[in-house]
């Protein structure tokens, strides 16, 4: 240290240089990486702005490679619907649907939905603003205490009625049995997912 004072470099410039030199050697080592294995250095930075179908809309949105479709939805596109609870794909509170198919968002990478059509609890209700036939069934059968768990079990629901018209209480908790409920009140729950499968079924 003391030789580099002597020589007029100080301290800051020496940590300064080294860890531009550190950069350096890294950015050429990943340029070096992706030319022999004949990817272009800068496909990431383009990947990273994509178009993904929500309710119905087709949204620009800028997502991380390792960005998951749950983080996506709450933090980048507001909708706040969809809830991270255990977010390792558990208890089910953030489920939506994925091409009609009920789906973990957490466990779902955004880059992986952007061919799919996704569909949230917001985007369950009519345009004018009507419940659909599950929401006012829960609505009707107050079926939740604190309704954390309420949108997860809504998308299941729906996506299983969807293949399954006419459950049985026993077919409908199985249909929903990856969903937990935190208060467990699952009594409650099914009777107000039965109520909204009967509405679904006069619509």
């Amino acid at each position: 240290m003391t030789e580099m004072v002597q020589s007029g470099v100080s301290r800051r410039s020496f940590i300064k240089g080294a860890i531009g030199a550190g950069v350096a050697a890294s950015a050429a080592g990943y340029l070096w990486r992706t030319t022999l294995s004949g990817q272009d250095g800068a496909a990431g930075v383009v990947e990273r702005l994509i178009t993904i179908n929500v309710n119905g809309k087709d949204r620009r949105v800028d997502v991380l490679p390792q960005e998951t479709l749950a983080m996506t939805l709450r933090y980048k596109l507001g909708l706040t619907g969809t809830k991270i609870g255990c977010d390792r794909g558990e208890c089910g509170a953030c489920t939506v649907l994925v091409d009609d198919v009920p789906r973990y968002s957490c466990s779902v990478l955004t880059h992986m939905a952007r061919k799919s059509k996704v569909v949230t609890i917001e985007g369950l209700e009519a345009a004018d603003g009507t419940l659909h036939p599950m929401q006012q069934g829960v609505v009707e059968e107050q079926g939740f205490q604190c309704a954390f768990c309420m949108p997860g079990f809504v998308m299941a629901a729906v996506g299983y009625v969807k293949t399954n018209p006419n459950p049985t209480r026993e077919q409908l908790a199985h249909g929903c049995s990856g969903n937990l409920c935190r208060c467990q009140d699952y009594d409650k729950i099914l009777t107000a997912l039965q109520r909204g499968a009967e509405l679904m079924r006069r619509a």
